[in-house]
């Protein structure tokens, strides 16, 4: 396996990058549609929602964490999932300086 050369990269190629990496999964699509639309969410509630084992869930639940894009608190035995807005809202100030920067210009 080769060594990942993410150092040639800017910082910000890089977070958008593992953005992708992570969202590159429906599963990880369809958890962070339906904790966006609820005000807290516990991971059962995935199971059911989603229909994938629990342990699936955490792992999906784990990588959207790692980026940021999630916030959790443990409430009694179970853990709480929110959006964390600063890092969606920096997320989506990266896609849109990414998009507007795109030029139409080819065929």
């Amino acid at each position: 396996m080769g060594i990942t050369k993410t150092q040639i990269f800017t910082d910000k190629q890089n977070d958008l990058a593992q953005f992708f990496k992570v969202l590159g999964h429906p599963a990880r699509v369809a958890i962070l549609q339906y904790i966006s639309n609820q005000n807290a969410c516990i991971c059962n509630d995935l199971v059911e929602e989603i229909g994938l084992a629990q342990a699936t869930i955490s792992q999906h639940l784990k990588e959207l964490k790692s980026i940021g894009l999630l916030n959790g608190e443990v409430e009694g035995k179970s853990m709480c999932y929110c959006i964390n807005v600063e890092r969606w809202t920096d997320i989506q100030k990266k896609l849109n300086t990414f998009f507007n920067k795109t030029k139409s210009n080819c065929c």
